[in-house]
């Protein structure tokens, strides 16, 4: 039986930049070449106010579309609880903005089929960052890079990249109350760890988003940056507390 992976690419107001993201897609990922198996793409429709699920629809994605507006991590939950549904074996999360290039799909898949590893998080600075970023985004990246890094006890270049593909343990356990609904991040990466999944990275490229506004702008920035604070956190003091209670158990 040939393997079937899921491209699940969350969208709000993206009916401007789908078609090119799609034309894209279906260009350069036909197939999985020597990885076999089926593709399918799922666009999971955030309550968008624009045509997105019509968009959608039309280029020949499957869409879902969420009665209230989720934000990111819902909408992608939701791919996943899709994926668990129909059955597939590997998901990839690919944005609808344009960043992501479905080139290097394939690669991002290779060691998650291979079962080299769980999850691959595609980096752009292993690969390239073909956009301009400012300064207060650059440090936030250094600043969970050097995080992740130190409680992995390993080099980690690019843990809030969303460009990711995964196995179907992976993306069960996201399914589950395990997935922040609003901005995953930096912090999954250290609950896939503690977890017991092996967590890789690929080079990939990035470029900067068609058009439209980022989810990270303005005042979403500050927030962001408290709430991951806050979720690793709370992601230590759990896994501190889970080692403290088999230390007295044993």
């Amino acid at each position: 039986m040939p393997i079937k992976t899921l491209i699940i690419i969350p969208a709000f107001n993206e009916a401007e930049n789908l078609p090119s993201v799609m034309a894209e897609l279906r260009a350069q990922v036909p197939d999985l070449g020597s990885l076999g198996g089926d593709v399918d793409v799922v666009v999971i429709n955030d309550c968008s106010r624009d045509e997105t699920a019509a968009v959608a629809a039309g280029l020949g994605a499957h869409v879902v579309s969420l009665p209230c507006n989720l934000g990111y991590g819902g909408a992608v939950q939701t791919g996943f609880k899709y994926g668990v549904e129909g059955g597939y074996d590997y998901c990839v999360m690919l944005d609808a903005d344009g960043q992501h290039d479905p080139g290097c799909i394939p690669d991002l898949l290779r060691p998650v089929v291979t079962g080299e590893s769980d999850i691959a998080i595609g980096s752009r600075f292993l690969g390239s960052m073909e956009y301009a970023t400012s300064g207060a985004k650059q440090l936030g990246h250094a600043l969970f890079r050097t995080i992740v890094t130190r409680l992995l006890g390993r080099s980690l270049t690019d843990p809030t990249s969303g460009f990711q593909a995964m196995n179907r343990l992976v993306f069960t356990f996201f399914s589950r109350d395990n997935y922040p609904s609003d901005y995953p991040d930096a912090d999954t990466v250290l609950l896939l760890h503690y977890a017991g999944f092996r967590v890789t990275e690929v080079p990939v490229r990035m470029r900067g988003r068609i058009s439209g506004v980022s989810m990270h702008s303005g005042w979403k920035t500050i927030y962001y940056v408290f709430k991951m604070f806050l979720s690793i956190f709370i992601i230590m003091l759990r896994q501190r507390t889970q080692e403290n209670a088999r230390r007295s158990a044993s």
